[in-house]
């Protein structure tokens, strides 16, 4: 696969893994495939949430998907996150993105 486009980044704190947990994994590497992007997941200390974020190709890191404590389904996690690329492929600084729109919009 060609990985140019950027990767996710799973911050979670360092507590065993737990159902939300590996709901966001399989959703996130869901869309990771779909979107042919990378995944890393990097525990955190301290956090109460677990945080998805979009690494750009030149390092820049945008938020995109905090799970605050919810309990979604996979198919709810996977689509917020490909809501929030989808809006992020209009962004000039993410042009990249753009080829891989219509991928973002397939249901879930």
């Amino acid at each position: 696969m060609n990985y140019n486009n950027g990767k996710f980044m799973v911050y979670t704190s360092d507590a065993p893994t737990t159902n939300r947990l590996r709901v966001v994994r399989a959703a996130v590497s869901k869309v990771a495939n779909t979107l042919k992007l990378e995944t890393e997941f990097s525990p955190r200390r301290k956090l109460l949430s677990i945080y998805v974020y979009y690494r750009s190709e030149t390092g820049d890191e945008i938020p995109i998907y905090c799970d605050w404590g919810k309990s979604w389904s996979e198919n709810d996690v996977s689509r917020a996150i490909r809501s929030m690329m989808f809006v992020l492929s209009f962004h000039p600084n993410h042009s990249s993105l753009r080829s891989i729109r219509g991928e973002m919009c397939i249901s879930a």
